[in-house]
C-alpha cells in the first residue's frame, strides 16, 4: 500500500497535474482540448499529466465519440486524507505534550 501512497503523492507533486485536477474538481467533467486551453502547455503534454492522474485513479474517462472526457474522482484522495490526519493528530500530541512541560516548567 505505501507503493500506491507514493505514487498519489508524486501525481499530485507536478504543478501542471494539480493545476488540472483542481479545475476538474471545480468545474467537473472537461475534455482534453477544453483542458489544453487553460493549460498553456501542449495537447500531448495535457494528455500525459492526464495519464498520470488516471493512473494513479484520480481522474477517470469518458469516451464520447472521437472525444474524450475526463472526470476528478475524490475518493482517491483517501489516503492522502488519513495521512494528513494522522499527521495532524501527531502533532497535535506532541504540542500538548510541550504545553505539559512547559507548565512543569513555570512552576
Amino acid at each position: 500500500m505505501p507503493d500506491a501512497h507514493d505514487a498519489l503523492f508524486r501525481a499530485l507533486a507536478d504543478p501542471t497535474r494539480r493545476a488540472i485536477f483542481e479545475q476538474l474538481c471545480r468545474e467537473g467533467e472537461k475534455t482534453v482540448g477544453a483542458l489544453t486551453e487553460r493549460a498553456k502547455i501542449s495537447q500531448p503534454a495535457v494528455s500525459k499529466h492526464l495519464a498520470a492522474l488516471k493512473q494513479v485513479g484520480l481522474v477517470r474517462d469518458r469516451h464520447e465519440g472521437r472525444r474524450t472526457h475526463y472526470s476528478a474522482r475524490f475518493k482517491a484522495l483517501a489516503p492522502l486524507v488519513d495521512w494528513t490526519s494522522r499527521m495532524a493528530g501527531f502533532w497535535e500530541s506532541k504540542f500538548d505534550d510541550l504545553e505539559d512541560l512547559l507548565k512543569r516548567m513555570d512552576q
